[in-house]
């Protein structure tokens, strides 16, 4: 085996994508043969010996993927801050793989989250420049009127002074005083439908996310999870997977 830069053997090994585990490097959490790693080092995980928090990393042998319905009020995290008892979504699994979510969906938002060890796909899948839709079923307190939906849709200016892309929003149904929209949209800034509605005027009640790509949440109830098809794999990676697959 030659050897990779760090962050992409830590990512194959499933411990993060490449972005979480640079940050492992640059924290100090990685080291090579005994030294503190620098970011953009390169290693041989069959020579060296490579280490987070003092633990020896595991390659990973079989690439796993898993559709989870995160519920309401758990974190998209694998690790918590010190002293945060609340639940992951690595909580909800119980398998032996390190698999981690794919994006993040907020803490007080629900629904489809996919979790895997793959690091190549979790790239492809959050990338800004792979404009990969995620959809999304909101429900409102009150009814969005035609301006107010124009206005999403075009793009809104939200706190920060950052304007959101365009966005594909239609109205679903009415709920009582309020109605359901149904969202998709390329990009995933952190809370953008809450921040935008807070802009709007909208305030919202529940957001469940229904599809990342071409996978969708279909059956899935709360705390729910099942292993993704090879056909589910090859359409979110595009192509044909020649690597071994967990299906177990």
């Amino acid at each position: 085996m030659t050897a990779e830069r760090l962050q992409k053997i830590l990512a194959q090994a499933g411990y993060g994508s490449r972005r979480a585990c640079e940050d492992f490097i640059t924290a100090g959490r990685v080291r090579v043969n005994g030294k503190i790693a620098s970011l953009g080092q390169k290693a041989d995980p069959a020579i060296d010996k490579i280490t987070l928090d003092g633990k020896p990393i595991t390659t990973a042998e079989t690439l796993t993927y898993i559709a989870l319905y995160k519920p309401r009020m758990v974190l998209s995290t694998v690790e918590r801050e010190r002293g945060d008892e609340r639940q992951t979504v690595r909580d909800l699994i119980d398998i032996p793989q390190h698999v981690y979510p794919v994006g993040r969906l907020d803490f007080e938002s629900e629904g489809l989250v996919l979790m895997t060890n793959d690091g190549d796909l979790t790239n492809k899948l959050t990338h800004p420049r792979f404009g990969h839709e995620k959809e999304y079923r909101v429900l409102l307190a009150r009814r969005p009127d035609q301006e107010q939906l124009e206005a999403w849709r075009r793009g809104v200016v939200l706190e920060d002074g950052n304007k959101t892309a365009p966005v594909d929003v239609r109205f679903e149904s009415a709920q009582g005083k309020g109605a359901w929209v149904r969202v998709i949209m390329g990009e995933g800034r952190k809370r953008q439908i809450r921040e935008t509605c807070k802009q709007l005027g909208l305030p919202i009640v529940r957001i469940l996310r229904v599809r990342i790509g071409s996978l969708k949440l279909g059956n899935l109830k709360p705390h729910q999870w099942r292993y993704l098809t090879i056909q589910e794999i090859n359409e979110l990676k595009g192509k044909e997977t020649s690597k071994k697959i967990n299906r177990r």
